[in-house]
């Protein structure tokens, strides 16, 4: 075999080889390395004596589904300057591992079509072999994020597994990568961030979030500058959960069975887009009877559907005046439950109209989270923290699709 063979097929430069074997329905080359000065693997001096040799074998790229291995003497080395004896570095193989670089991009080649496993059963290494070129490849590439010219943030928490394990993400909705990943939620959990942005000297514009007081004292304190965004989502989401929980109360306080029975059941409905309401099953009707015998129900319904409008208003000003039109209707109402989320808007009004000038939201992190639970089946879970995290910064680049 050439030694332009050697290079081009397993990156293998300096090498002979003497010979090839076929054992157990796979490949060993036996080569040896050109004559070269030695040099300490540590610190590179010249100053050294040999001290015997290390036969060792390595994994490389496969041929014709075959596994194919490296063997050769490895000098061992006792340099002056270090005192210390050590193998010769290899250039085709880092330290303590025992594939060549070619063997471990083929690995990451895979990786972008199969999973870990899969992966692993093809090329009839462990698990652990594939993940650990993962993790190293992806602590390479992450080691350090840039985060010069981020302008538009989304923060978040997502759950990521049983006992209330959070974790707080930042989200750069322009490239719609993940930038910063904190453990737990709340704002100490974006303390590490804060210290690399400023370092960084970026200038965020917008920053969209939800409503958590922890979450808006850290953007006040960190970003004065910015403008914030309060998230479509998390504020429907809010009157949704005020919504059930009068309709939970409306039916223990109802004094008929039939009354009761009207209420039961039409959690949902209540909850659904109007738009949304299948006729076939006979939503909508049940939804209006309802709402018929409850008039503080029909009140808030009603009024959850006006506030979607909100969000399409032709400009600000017009917003402004649509929001100030619904508070005063919620507090005229007289349901409680409506009088203090009206108190809440008010408290909130500006975040809520900056949205007609940043429209962004953290429906981008929404759909992160899905692709981060999604990861999470494949994987069946995740035992190595570090290595989580450095999945979730890929997820930009992903695609998931249902195969079979």
């Amino acid at each position: 075999m050439s030694t332009s063979l050697l290079y081009h097929a397993f990156g293998l430069r300096g090498y002979r080889h003497h010979r090839t074997e076929y054992v157990h329905g796979g490949i060993v080359f036996h080569i040896s390395p050109q004559s070269a000065k030695l040099r300490c693997g540590h610190c590179g001096s010249a100053s050294v004596m040999r001290q015997g040799k290390v036969i060792r074998q390595f994994r490389t790229t496969p041929i014709g589904g075959k596994p194919v291995r490296i063997e050769l003497a490895v000098p061992r080395l006792w340099c002056a300057d270090c005192s210390r004896t050590r193998q010769v570095r290899l250039s085709f193989a880092d330290e303590r591992r025992r594939h060549t670089h070619a063997f471990a991009r083929y690995a990451l080649e895979l990786s972008r079509h199969m999973t870990i496993q899969a992966v692993a059963q093809h090329l009839g290494v462990s698990w652990d072999v594939i993940k650990d070129i993962q993790k190293r490849h992806l602590q390479r590439r992450f080691k350090r994020i840039r985060l010069k010219g981020l302008r538009q943030i989304a923060i978040d928490e997502i759950a990521v597994g049983k006992g209330h394990r959070y974790i707080t993400v930042v989200l750069d909705l322009v490239s719609g990568a993940v930038v910063f990943i904190g453990e737990g939620k709340g704002a100490d959990a974006l303390d590490p961030f804060w210290k690399k942005l400023r370092s960084s000297g970026t200038r965020i514009e917008a920053v969209a979030s939800d409503m958590s007081a922890a979450y808006l004292m850290a953007i006040a304190n960190n970003l004065p500058d910015a403008v914030h965004v309060l998230d479509r989502f998390h504020v429907m989401k809010l009157f949704n959960e005020k919504l059930s929980n009068l309709r939970r109360d409306l039916h223990r306080q109802a004094e008929t069975k039939e009354h009761k029975q009207v209420i039961k059941g039409t959690r949902w409905l209540l909850l659904k887009n109007a738009e949304n309401l299948n006729a076939d099953r006979n939503e909508r009707e049940r939804l209006d009877a309802a709402l018929r015998l409850n008039e503080p129900l029909s009140t808030a319904y009603y009024l959850k559907e006006d506030l979607r409008q909100f969000w399409e208003q032709t400009s600000r000003r017009t917003a402004e005046r649509f929001l100030g039109d619904w508070i005063a209707r919620a507090e005229a109402s007289g349901v409680a439950m409506l009088k203090k989320f009206a108190n809440t808007l008010r408290l909130h009004r500006r975040s809520l109209l900056n949205w007609y000038d940043y429209p962004i939201s953290t429906g981008p992190l929404e759909g992160t989270n899905n692709k981060i639970q999604t990861m999470k089946r494949q994987a069946y879970g995740y035992r190595d923290a570090e290595f989580f995290h450095l999945k979730i910064y890929t997820l930009h680049e992903t695609t998931y699709a249902l195969v079979g």
